[in-house]
């Protein structure tokens, strides 16, 4: 899977997108998520699950798009999923988790990732220019937007000419149409965050205190949720 350039960075293996001191054990659970060792953040053909205690973002912007990738069986496929972009975002206790079933040998393992538990700001994850592919989100607090904007066209966000408060659109291989629904706000605040998601890409991120783990299973208390 060829590996995809966003503000100025290219995500071409899991664990340089993560920290170089982990390049080898990210490596491996790649490895076991998609069966080759040089990967990009985006998972083929399967979904990951990502929690945050409370996610800061600054420039939001949200519109529909169509992701495409590969089934497990190397077959091309796309995914519907909107596309959720912040300038600038800090984000407390994030997880995430992906599933691989049935190995031979070892049988389901999921790998976890987990950084950012703390309740200072500087403790926390932060990330830059930060896209999220995501086809289910739920808070079990909640969200809030700071002057949101509703229906813009996904073609005018982030142009300042058009009024643009986002980053606007990533620029990569998915396919969304500049006339289609979108939304934008000057900051976003989401609390008790759940989703799942296809990708995952960043011009900067930063893990403090990052801790990644191969855990046999699946389910409840082994994946994020």
């Amino acid at each position: 899977m060829e590996s995809q350039v966003r503000g100025g960075t290219r995500w071409k293996r899991f664990a340089v997108v993560m920290v170089p001191s982990v390049a080898a054990t990210a490596a491996i659970g790649v490895a076991l998520a998609q069966g080759a060792l040089a990967a990009s953040f985006s998972v083929s053909g399967q979904e990951f699950k990502v929690t945050a205690d409370e996610l800061n973002g600054t420039k939001f912007t949200q519109y529909g798009a169509l992701d495409p990738g590969y089934t497990l069986s190397g077959e091309k496929t796309a995914h519907a999923v909107a596309v959720s972009s912040f300038d600038h975002a800090t984000i407390k206790n994030l997880c995430q988790s992906v599933v691989t079933p049935k190995l031979p040998i070892v049988g389901t393992i999921t790998l976890r990732l987990e950084a950012g538990k703390s309740d200072q700001e500087s403790g926390q994850v932060s990330a830059g220019k930060l896209y999220m592919d995501v086809s289910d989100l739920n808070t079990t607090g909640y969200a809030e937007f700071g002057n949101i904007d509703i229906g813009v066209a996904a073609g005018d966000t982030g142009d300042a000419k058009l009024g643009g408060k986002g980053i606007g659109m990533k620029g990569g291989n998915e396919q969304a149409s500049k006339y289609g629904f979108a939304q934008q706000a000057d900051t976003a605040k989401l609390v008790g965050v759940q989703s799942t998601a296809w990708a995952t890409t960043a011009g900067t991120f930063t893990l403090p205190k990052l801790h990644l783990s191969l855990k046999s299973g699946s389910g409840k208390g082994i994946e994020c949720y």
